[in-house]
């Protein structure tokens, strides 16, 4: 593993540690939620407000601060003086800061028009919570514009710190508003507006204490800036692309809302244990690649551009493939472990687990998917991963439509894993237009990792197969987290040893690398 490589490690562990953290701390709120709502129509209701003004945060907000403002600030950072930087930083925050507010108006005002169409029970409440979570969407969105800021500076800890403020104070707020409000959904909708408030807040610190400040200035006076202009061209067909995944979202959750109830929950647990995958490991290495991979293209060193897009897709390999096999044949016993209680019963663990593990099959894909965008947007080129988006929304809505009436959510989970493949190679098919990358070397090189580690996972899986019935019968009558946490923990424990043992005997080179990033280098001898 290069310099280069170890370089990514490095500042990618720290923010896949904290991003763990959030997670662990996400699935807790997910805990507490499935504790006192369960999948009942008052819990639909909570998933349906927040989803809503989710969709519009990842259409402007990180998507967007992604793919179009990171290479444009990189480029500034590389070329101009600090006068133009901060007038450019200063247009952007104007111009986002005025059509973010201008959507959460219009969102606050058209929210019973937009509720119908999931057709919940719980009509007025949906529409209520909606409207309360709405300004969430103002907080995450300039959140999401310090962080370009940082992460462009190569400064990743405080992004990393600011969804475990949101998780803490969601979860702190339930049990201290619960008795003053109508309800517990309505108490964890003001946790989820403070945490987004706080979000921005914590990361505004260490913008100034790099020494970059910004102002409002005229509408107008952004609209002219160079930069600007370059950051709304690139987000253009990203917009067309991201709204085209977003409507995947709520196509799929409006099929899960007719489907019967408890369905939009389900599916709404499930994809907080493949995001928890996601968000450690996937996401955190995207967010570490985009500002490197920009820097190798407008520098022009495309052998490291290479060297590191391999070594991203073969860590997410290295990481996703394992996990898979071992959630396919542990997901009920996980299930059981994190959520079954009060209200989340029976019927609540087979629907979860049938979303899961249809989930979870297409969790490779969709982690690449995390690594190949940041490849185009590092070369100032949106339209082809939106154009991927598109045809993968396509795909999604077509088989959903097909496989939501057999197969209910699991059917919807299904087409989500199916789009996820097919937008997988859509990407590598138009990373091919640029000669300069080795999509070949790279395509061979991730496919033959992939064999072998599937291949492992298989034979790792065996005596996971073996043990799990004669430890879940072991410890059968127990409290929850013994009946299932332990088995849980032991099988996962003698699956990810054979799993190790098998790549140390192989010399992997994966593991060897990430070994090494944590070793401490040998002092230097003297000449």
């Amino acid at each position: 593993m290069s310099n280069a490589s170890r370089s990514m490690m490095r500042h990618s562990s720290m923010l896949s540690l904290l991003t763990l953290i959030s997670r662990v701390l996400g699935l807790l709120r997910e805990m507490v939620k499935a504790s006192l709502l369960g999948t009942t129509a008052l819990s639909d209701a909570f998933s349906i407000a927040f989803l809503i003004p989710n969709l519009f945060r990842r259409l402007f907000a990180e998507g967007s601060i992604s793919v179009a403002f990171i290479p444009t600030f990189k480029e500034y950072l590389l070329e101009k003086e600090a006068a133009a930087i901060k007038e450019f930083l200063s247009c952007v925050f104007t111009f986002l800061t005025f059509f973010v507010t201008l959507a959460v108006m219009i969102g606050i005002i058209s929210a019973p028009l937009i509720v119908p169409i999931f057709k919940i029970k719980a009509f007025d409440e949906t529409v209520f919570l909606t409207r309360l979570m709405f300004p969430f969407l103002g907080f995450i969105s300039l959140a999401a514009f310090f962080q370009g800021i940082l992460n462009s500076l190569r400064i990743f800890t405080p992004s990393g710190l600011a969804p475990i403020l949101l998780n803490l104070v969601t979860i702190a707020a339930v049990y201290i508003l619960r008795p003053f409000t109508a309800n517990p959904a309505r108490a964890m909708a003001i946790g989820i507006l403070a945490g987004g408030f706080l979000e921005a807040a914590i990361q505004f610190p260490f913008i100034v204490q790099k020494g970059y400040t910004f102002f409002f200035v005229g509408l107008k006076r952004a609209f002219r800036n160079s930069g600007v202009k370059t950051v709304l061209r690139l987000i253009v067909p990203t917009i067309i692309g991201m709204a085209a995944y977003q409507i995947n979202d709520l196509v799929s959750t409006a099929l899960a809302g007719n489907a019967g109830e408890g369905v939009v929950s389900s599916l709404q647990y499930s994809l907080r244990l493949q995001e928890l995958i996601l968000g450690v490991f996937a996401v955190s290495i995207g967010t570490v690649l985009l500002p490197d991979l920009a820097e190798y293209a407008k520098s022009n060193q495309w052998e490291t551009y290479n060297e590191r897009l391999i070594t991203a897709m073969n860590i997410i390999a290295l990481i996703t493939i394992p996990i898979t096999f071992f959630s396919l044949a542990q997901g009920e016993t996980l299930i059981r472990l994190l959520f079954q209680n009060r209200s989340f019963g029976e019927d609540s663990v087979r629907l979860t687990l049938g979303a899961f593990s249809f989930h979870i099959a297409g969790l490779y894909f969709i982690a690449l998917n995390r690594i190949l965008a940041p490849a185009f947007y590092a070369q100032s080129d949106s339209r082809s991963p939106s154009l991927a988006g598109i045809i993968s929304f396509g795909v999604n809505i077509g088989s959903a439509l097909v496989l939501v009436g057999p197969l209910r959510g699991s059917g919807i989970a299904l087409a989500l894993s199916l789009a996820g493949a097919i937008n997988t190679i859509l990407l590598l098919f138009f990373l091919r237009r640029n000669p300069r990358i080795a999509v070949g070397r790279t395509l061979r090189s991730v496919l033959r990792y992939t064999l072998k580690l599937a291949f492992f996972s298989g034979i790792a899986m065996l005596p996971v197969l073996w043990l799990s019935p004669r430890l879940l019968a072991l410890f059968s009558g127990r409290i929850r987290f013994i009946g299932y946490g332990l088995p849980l923990i032991i099988t996962a424990l003698c699956y990810g040893a054979l799993g190790v043992l098998l790549l140390f005997i192989t010399k992997d080179p994966q593991i060897r690398g990430i070994i090494a990033v944590f070793k401490k280098p040998k002092a230097a001898q003297p000449d």
